[in-house]
């Protein structure tokens, strides 16, 4: 056997051998290398998908809290809308039953005092009571007449059913001058008209029951006449004493009724062609 051993042919063997093993060996590392790069890359990408994951966490729990704030705040606004609304729906309730009130107080006062000496009027809302003076009062004088009082008795028995109202009364006067035997009395047609007010005031708050702290008094002499003073019937409706109803918040605030277009408050007294020119106050 040890005779047919051929040298060159066992080293060539070996040698393929050494070859073949480095070769698989070599093959073997590229593997792993292959393998832990892969492995890297994996890892590298894992890591930064759990990054991207706790980012969009972040974000989802941010979003929650913006939707739950949001949605809170929108509670808020129906809240306040609805408080809004309401509100709105019981001041129109609340106007519908003062033009009620207000419409059932004028009727009440229409019946129970309007007459050819007194009318009723409705002048933007406000209710105004005017009384002629031939009613209440004597020319140039300021005490109260019994027609005078039977008309402020019926004023105060509908302040009696209506608590939250309070009244003005107005004097007025036409432009004829104080007659000399009253000038010692009254220096002209303010104190004239104030003094006929006051009257008023005294009768409903000493004789007829009203709280004083619902009336007010106030005199503008002949400077807001409602008709001409040039004439005779002019200046009656001139003369007159007015009453103004006004809610609890109004009251002391009467801007008075405008001055009708040709009237005059300067015009001198003229005669009528049916006889001697009217006294004077």
């Amino acid at each position: 056997m040890a005779e047919n051993r051929q040298p060159f042919t066992e080293y060539a063997t070996r040698a393929k051998r050494r070859y073949g093993a480095a070769r698989w060996a070599w093959l073997a590392a590229g593997v792993l290398a292959l393998l832990l790069v892969v492995s890297l890359l994996m890892w590298a990408s894992a890591v930064g998908k759990v990054r991207g994951l706790q980012s969009l966490q972040g974000k989802l729990d941010d979003a929650h809290a913006s939707l739950a704030a949001a949605r809170e705040e929108n509670q808020t606004n129906q809240d306040l809308i609805a408080a809004l609304q309401s509100r709105i729906t019981d001041l129109q309730q609340e106007q519908e039953a003062s033009a009620q009130m207000s419409k059932s107080l004028e009727n009440e006062m229409r019946t129970d005092l309007e007459s050819r000496d007194v009318t009723i009027s409705n002048l933007q809302g406000q209710l105004m009571v005017t009384i002629l003076d031939r009613v209440m009062f004597d020319s140039g004088e300021a005490d109260l007449k019994p027609g005078g009082q039977a008309v402020m008795r019926k004023v105060a028995a509908i302040l009696a059913e209506h608590p939250g109202l309070k009244i003005q009364v107005i004097g007025h006067t036409d432009n004829m001058p104080i007659r000399p035997e009253a000038r010692r009395r009254f220096a002209s047609n303010w104190e004239l008209s104030t003094a006929r007010a006051l009257a008023a005031v005294h009768f409903l708050t000493e004789q007829a029951g009203v709280d004083p702290r619902r009336v007010g008094a106030v005199g503008y002499g002949e400077y807001r006449p409602i008709a001409d003073n040039s004439t005779a019937a002019g200046r009656a409706q001139n003369r007159r004493i007015e009453i103004a109803i006004l809610p609890d918040e109004s009251a002391g605030t009467n801007p008075g009724p405008p001055v009708k277009a040709g009237a005059s408050t300067n015009s001198p007294p003229q005669p009528t062609g049916n006889g001697p020119p009217e006294p004077p106050l």
